[in-house]
């Protein structure tokens, strides 16, 4: 009998932290380029046409006096920011899309932040990733590092852009640096966030609350002239306080990024003593159980939106509290003053004269907000797919399309809810002021936009059947992208089709003007196409994982 004597095969080496490293970085790169490459597109596209039409658009129109009428109005200060350097191009862009940009960049860093961080630790991808030789605190870093240079490079494109057609280089830098500098503001917020809280749509939700906070001490700030002091409190307080192409000022700039620098440190930092899948902030597992809503699948659908649905509503409802309170102020100003009024028209926002238009002007952007509603709930249930917490429930007796039909009508009361709560907060502000404004037209105002958001939905639909990696994105296209594409074929004189293809082109100026029963229907109707093709196609894919 002949022994055989094997011997032991090479035992793969453990990749080192060296190795592991860069590749973790790539992988944040990979995951959100394309994000990043769309907001450092619509940062320079934005500040580049703005400034380069500026002499078509205003020209020479603002004189002192009407100047010191802009500035003097709390009204406009509160909505747009105080109006400094509004005879320059650059000072005028500032003003005109500073805030926008701000909260555009803002929101996406948060959003990424959580979604690359507490997001995949949720769905179980950094299991193998952390059990090597990269700590976590490590891991967070190189995410939160890829993240911070995304946004700084969205801040240098917007200051490019600026130079590129003729602006003072100090306005541009400074503006470049002040944007940048509050993305990564709020990039170290929702990285704080996803070490606190245990899973992702908190850590988003907190991250988005501070975010409206820090807007709403702004624009308290601005038009309270007793409490400016406000506005040191308030990343978007301390970049309008550098007024770029006007005073210039450093100093508000280096206060912010100290606390860019402290946050930064704090989440790092915050990553280390916790467990993997864990957070400093966890409920209790001693607490009763909590059987609500959980009999059926719609009830459970209803379930899932009730949190998340009272943090956009009061966000909302809260911002049009202050449009209502703000409707005296706003339409005796713009029925002063022609010219305002026709340049509003030109961006898009006719009849701001009247306390009908104004309020038909100001909910149309509401639509912006329940659309995005709609999509992110949509995206949070192929999230939760993707992290197993929907398979049991698919091995249930329960047929995907019964599931995702629940879903559905579940969102639509929620998107539904949260317009009507922002009529009757635009109808308490008024009436608070005294403005003619009755709640029925309010109402109507609100619930016009209901065919762009129902698009929102529909479209949101259609990807978590077909394409469940883009559904945020595809869901926000006919309520973002249209109104962006709207603001655009206004402002830049575009050939009047184009202009057509936005859903807001066929809105009404509800309660000013009777509603667009055909339109409506049409969108409706295409947005129950969608919805019906993105059911079809969430029956035949495989389940996420």
């Amino acid at each position: 009998m002949t022994a055989v004597v094997t011997r032991p095969g090479r035992v793969p080496a453990v990749p080192s932290a060296r190795v592991v490293g860069p590749a973790v970085t790539r992988l944040a790169l990979r995951q959100v380029r394309r994000g990043a490459l769309v907001v450092v597109v619509l940062v320079a596209g934005m500040s580049a046409m703005v400034a380069a039409t500026y002499a078509s658009t205003v020209g020479d129109a603002l004189d002192a006096a009407a100047l010191a009428a802009l500035a003097e109005n709390p009204a406009i200060r509160t909505l747009f920011g105080q109006p400094v350097a509004l005879d320059d191009a650059g000072g005028f862009t500032v003003w005109r899309t500073g805030t926008a940009l701000s909260v555009l960049v803002g929101t996406w860093g948060l959003l990424a932040a959580t979604r690359i961080t507490r997001g995949e630790e949720d769905a179980g991808r950094w299991d193998l990733v952390a059990a090597g030789r990269l700590p976590v605190t490590a891991i967070v870093a190189r995410h939160v590092a890829v993240l911070t240079g995304a946004v700084l490079m969205a801040g240098v494109a917007a200051g490019a852009a600026l130079l590129a057609v003729g602006t003072s280089p100090h306005g541009a830098v400074l503006h470049g640096v002040g944007l940048a500098l509050l993305g990564v503001c709020f990039v170290a917020a929702g990285a704080l966030t996803a070490q606190l809280f245990a899973t992702r749509a908190p850590a988003s939700g907190a991250a988005t609350a501070l975010l409206g906070g820090a807007l709403l001490l702004r624009m308290v700030g601005e038009g309270v002239d007793g409490l400016g002091w406000l506005r040191w409190l308030s990343p978007f307080g301390m970049v309008a306080l550098s007024q770029p192409y006007a005073a210039n000022r450093v100093l508000p700039l280096v206060v912010l990024a100290a606390v860019d620098a402290i946050l930064l440190v704090a989440a790092v930092s915050a990553a280390r003593p916790r467990d993997l899948g864990g957070g400093w902030l966890t409920t209790s597992a001693g607490r009763p159980p909590r059987l609500g809503l959980l009999g059926s699948v719609s009830g459970f659908a209803a379930r899932r939106l009730a949190r998340p649905f009272g943090g956009w509503a009061a966000g909302v409802a809260a911002y049009y509290l202050l449009i209502g309170v703000l409707t005296v102020s706003m339409t005796d100003f713009l029925a002063d003053n022609a010219r305002f009024a026709d340049l509003a028209a030109q961006a898009g926002f006719a009849g701001l004269g009247s306390v009908e238009g104004y309020v038909a002007a100001m909910v149309t952007l509401l639509a912006i907000p329940a659309g995005v509603f709609a999509a992110v709930r949509s995206a949070t249930l192929v999230a939760d797919e993707a992290a197993g917490r929907l398979t049991l429930l698919h091995a249930q007796p329960v047929t995907r399309a019964r599931f995702l039909v629940s879903e559905l009508v579940v969102t639509l009361g929620g998107t539904t809810a949260l317009l009507v709560a922002a009529g009757l907060a635009i109808w308490a502000g008024a009436a608070t002021v005294d403005a003619p404004l009755g709640v029925l037209a309010a109402l109507a105002g609100a619930l016009n936009v209901l065919p762009v958001a129902l698009l929102s939905l529909g479209a949101a639909t259609f990807a978590v059947g077909w394409s469940p990696r883009a559904v945020a994105f595809v869901g926000a296209l006919p309520a973002a992208g249209g109104f962006l594409l709207q603001v655009v074929a206004d402002s830049t004189g575009a050939p009047a089709w184009v202009g057509r293809l936005s859903p807001f082109a066929h809105l009404a100026p509800v309660p000013d003007a009777a509603p667009d029963w055909t339109a409506g229907a049409l969108m409706v109707v295409i947005a129950g196409a969608l919805a019906v093709l993105g059911l079809v196609g969430y029956q035949r894919r495989d389940l996420q994982g």
